[in-house]
């Protein structure tokens, strides 16, 4: 249960309201707050501050500072006037259990925009860069593209002149062996096609040399390969192995599936960007009585891996408690649905969300529905007598309900 912290101080003008909360020894890393039109909230366990305010203000233009042992707010009027109290004097709790939840609502829905935001301006900074390193690169290819066909033109002309040069000096050559012998014809081409001939029978020597060098090739073979067979504490006639292997490979997918959702969260901290420690912090966040940074915590590690089932039941845990009954519902039946197969790893944390499915459904005042979640936990666990107690519970109000409508009939 948090202290609520009420020797805070708070002064007014027309337009302005000024709050200062004592931080009693608390880090600014460690104070949690919510600010809206009609609500504030300063949590720094075990220490909590609430004010449901008496008039709306701007929350847009609102402002915190967090230091020396004091966190003060300044919040802008919506109406210029001077308020009779901070807060509303109502003591109707169902009223600020609604401004409670709408202000939580808000917050979320401003977080969501937030990080959407920053998504955004993420992906244009990254196309603009991608954009500047193509067009670097296209310049790059086109400079080196202009030096290979400046440095191919060259080629092309030496290489003519040098065949014109060649054409030349066998002119001559031929010119002056008619003046030395005019009597003589020239033999054509027999000298150069016995040289191409000695040429390619010392080709064929050299490769077939090269051949008889070469090793044999290597024989093929199979290695075998075993493998330790995975051994269930369970008797054979009732062997659930390929369920258990079913189970160990969603776990292991599970932790796998946290790729996409990092990209988007590149603020977070190396910490916050591990599931397991936010499930840890959303779970001290409830034991300290904060179900609304449970669920923030729970929330954000589901953002990051949408394959672990504590994260929906604990996160429906904290819905409970805030009364936000049929998300309790959908969190509790998405972890009973990530938690096939049915297997004795997995069967205490079953049998966790099926209560808590079963409890929102009878706080519906849907007992039928209730109690079939209430029969299936008792099916895991028929020796546990608080869960014998509790569906007895319900099974008489549901015969006290018929009782009385067959009354009235």
């Amino acid at each position: 249960m948090p202290l609520h912290v009420t020797d805070y101080t708070w002064t007014q003008t027309d337009s302005t309201v000024h709050i200062s909360v004592p931080l009693k020894g608390a880090t600014a890393a460690g104070v949690d707050i919510v600010s809206t039109e009609e609500y504030l909230k300063v949590h720094f366990p075990p220490f909590l501050f609430e004010a449901f305010l008496f008039e709306p203000v701007d929350d847009d233009r609102s402002s915190a500072k967090v230091g020396n042992g004091v966190a003060v707010f300044t919040l802008p009027k919506k109406t210029h006037k001077v308020w009779e109290h901070l807060m509303i004097t109502t003591g109707d709790k169902e009223t600020k259990r609604e401004i409670r939840e709408r202000a939580l609502l808000t917050q979320e829905q401003k977080l969501s925009a937030e990080l959407k935001q920053k998504a955004e301006k993420r992906q244009a900074e990254k196309k603009y860069a991608l954009e500047t390193m193509m067009k670097l690169e296209r310049e790059e290819r086109d400079r080196i593209q202009q030096m290979k066909d400046a440095e191919r033109e060259k080629t092309t002309v030496e290489l003519a002149a040098w065949q014109l040069r060649q054409k030349q000096e066998a002119q001559q050559n031929q010119n002056h062996q008619i003046q030395q012998n005019p009597g003589t014809k020239l033999p054509g081409n027999r000298q150069t096609d016995i040289r191409k001939n000695n040429q390619v029978h010392s080709d064929a020597e050299k490769k077939k040399k090269i051949r008889a060098q070469l090793p044999p090739p290597r024989t093929c073979g199979n290695i075998p390969v075993t493998f330790t067979p995975r051994v269930f504490p369970t008797a054979l006639r009732e062997s659930r192995v390929p369920e258990e292997e079913e189970w160990l490979k969603k776990q292991a997918e599970a932790r796998r599936a946290m790729s996409a959702e990092l990209e988007e969260l590149e603020d977070l901290t190396e910490e916050e960007r591990n599931p397991d420690w936010l499930k840890q912090k959303g779970d001290k966040c409830f034991s300290n009585g904060d179900y609304v940074g449970a669920v923030n915590a729970y929330s954000l590690g589901i953002r990051l891996n949408r394959k672990l089932p504590a994260l929906y039941s604990n996160r429906a845990a904290c819905h409970l408690k805030l009364r936000n009954l049929h998300k309790a519902v959908e969190d509790s039946s998405k972890a009973l649905d990530l938690l096939t197969p049915a297997v004795s790893a997995n069967a205490a944390a079953r049998v966790r969300a099926s209560v808590r499915r079963g409890s929102a459904f009878c706080q519906l005042e849907l007992y039928a529905e209730g109690l079939q979640d209430y029969e299936a936990a008792l099916k895991i666990e028929p020796h546990n007598e608080e869960l014998q107690r509790d569906a007895q519970i319900i099974r008489d109000i549901i015969q006290g309900s018929a009782g009385t409508q067959n009354g009235t009939k």
